[in-house]
């Protein structure tokens, strides 16, 4: 457990250093068309492609973007948005987390009782092109940095924001760690009552 604790800080730390490291870029804001984009995405273990438009066909989307599977941070969001995903449904949203993993890793991750728990889809952007859509900072991969379980980390890290997506195809709110401050459960927790406010046909 140590060990896991361990490894679990070393890996939160390499996935934050970079973004205060850097210039503050300005990530897409409310009122701005989502890029749309499809990627290669597991749920349950199970590849398939997630296609952004199809989705908000059905309704808002949440899209968060996220450092790396099976660390710290990550983790817990993972494990919150699981755990809130009835409520994401009733609210009529879709959830999909975006990062740089491979999708070996994210047919793990999804499946993961103790994360995603096989409730909602994790996409791939292994060459960053959808985090630079929606402009968004990266850090190449470091070499030797491991995640929780020991294994190392062989992609880069893309800064922890949350986008909320109107049916309209609009960027409705923008929740992002660094500029707002925010945890990773506070990503779950504002972009759940913003959908919730949507649903109820308020503006957020």
């Amino acid at each position: 457990m140590k060990k896991r604790l361990v490894g679990s800080i070393v890996a939160s730390a390499a996935a934050t250093m970079f973004f205060f490291a850097t210039p503050v870029l300005a990530a897409l804001g409310p009122g701005t068309a989502a890029p749309d984009f499809t990627a290669q995405a597991s749920l349950a273990g199970k590849d398939f492609t997630f296609s952004l438009k199809e989705a908000l066909k059905k309704g808002p989307v949440v899209v968060y973007f996220y450092p790396s599977a099976y660390t710290g941070g990550c983790d817990i969001e993972a494990h919150t948005f699981a755990t809130d995903k009835a409520k994401f449904d009733a609210a009529g949203a879709t959830i999909i987390g975006v990062s740089e993993d491979s999708l070996k890793r994210l047919n793990a991750f999804s499946s993961d009782p103790n994360y995603c728990a096989g409730k909602f889809p994790v996409a791939s952007d292994a060459n960053g092109n959808i985090a630079t859509s929606y402009n968004l900072k990266m850090e190449a991969a470091q070499p030797g940095v491991k995640d929780v379980r020991g294994v190392e980390i062989d992609h880069g890290f893309i800064e922890r924001t949350t986008f909320v997506i109107g049916s309209d195809g609009k960027i409705v709110a923008t929740l992002s760690s660094e500029a707002d401050h925010l945890h990773p459960q506070d990503h779950v927790a504002k972009s759940l009552a913003i959908v919730q406010q949507l649903k109820a046909g308020k503006a957020p």
